[in-house]
């Protein structure tokens, strides 16, 4: 199905986009979990806390409030920093509860993960919960049962759905900007994509995390400046706690290549998100996406 194109229509003179955190720790991510898995999590130090901090304190000098996707398990280990984040003005969106990937979970096991970490993190901020994000964009060809899911446990949107192709993760053919995914249920739920940009024949992804890593921050500039020069779509950026981090514990027994895209470049992260909040306006995902106007949006099915 080709993918429709957005008329979009923003209210201020140029998008604001969203920034987010994934509020995880190193030891959590599905890259790792051949060699650590959930039920030896409790044996690592827990570094979330003063990574997630910090990253509140390069936002404070921008004065930029975010989206943070919370991890459940996260959330019951530390349900003070959860308070702190919504405290601050931040929004509190869902990461599910033990960074599982969709594609490896019944449809059973996604509903109840999803509904304990939902209402977990309702019970600590007092508010609604109103947007989630996977385990590292797992919800793929084989996983879009999920979206309904989503859906019915009273989300207004997803940020989910990486429009590449990756070797764990990916979902091409939908559109690359925000647009509204009908479902199968008759539900309709608000997308935002994790951000790519046109080199050619070529989709590069731009949204953060291990490629910010991987790229020197002039590439990062230059293709979302390319983006923006295509569409007047706000884009999404991600971070990850640990990636704030280049002192974390090395993980024994994980491969090259996976260890190349943890540990690659950690050490420059900190300086090039001070570039990047220099030259882009960023707030909450949930607040550039109310920018926008929903008749506006695309409307698209993966059916």
């Amino acid at each position: 199905m080709e993918s429709p194109t957005a008329n979009f229509q923003v209210h201020a003179e140029s998008p604001v986009h969203a920034m987010t955190l994934d509020v995880e720790d190193y030891f959590h991510v599905a890259a790792f979990n051949k060699v650590i898995g959930p039920d030896s999590w409790d044996q690592f130090e827990l570094r979330v806390e003063r990574n997630t901090e910090a990253f509140m304190e390069l936002l404070d000098e921008r004065d930029v409030r975010a989206t943070f996707f919370i991890l459940g398990w996260v959330a019951d280990k530390v349900p003070h920093l959860i308070k702190r984040i919504a405290e601050h003005g931040h929004e509190i969106a869902s990461h599910g509860y033990s960074h599982q990937l969709i594609y490896r979970q019944t449809p059973a096991e996604f509903l109840a993960e999803t509904d304990r970490s939902k209402k977990l993190l309702e019970d600590i901020v007092q508010q609604p919960i109103r947007g989630y994000r996977a385990a590292s964009y797992s919800i793929t060809k084989d996983s879009l049962w999920a979206l309904n899911i989503i859906a019915e446990q009273g989300f207004e949107y997803d940020s989910s759905i990486y429009p590449i192709r990756h070797d764990n993760y990916g979902l091409l053919g939908g559109p690359e900007t925000p647009y509204r995914i009908k479902l199968n249920n008759g539900a309709e739920l608000l997308e935002f994509p994790i951000t790519t940009a046109k080199l050619g024949k070529l989709t590069l992804p731009v949204g953060g995390g291990g490629y910010f890593c991987l790229y020197p921050y002039w590439v990062t500039q230059k293709l979302l400046n390319r983006r923006l020069a295509e569409t007047q779509a706000p884009f999404v950026f991600y971070l990850h706690p640990w990636e704030l981090d280049p002192e974390q514990p090395k993980v024994a027994g994980a491969g090259a290549l996976s260890r190349f895209r943890h540990y690659n470049n950690l050490h420059r992260v900190r300086d090039r998100l001070r570039l990047l909040l220099r030259d882009y306006g960023f707030t909450s995902m949930y607040n550039s996406l109310e920018q926008l106007p929903k008749s506006n949006l695309a409307v698209y099915s993966y059916t």
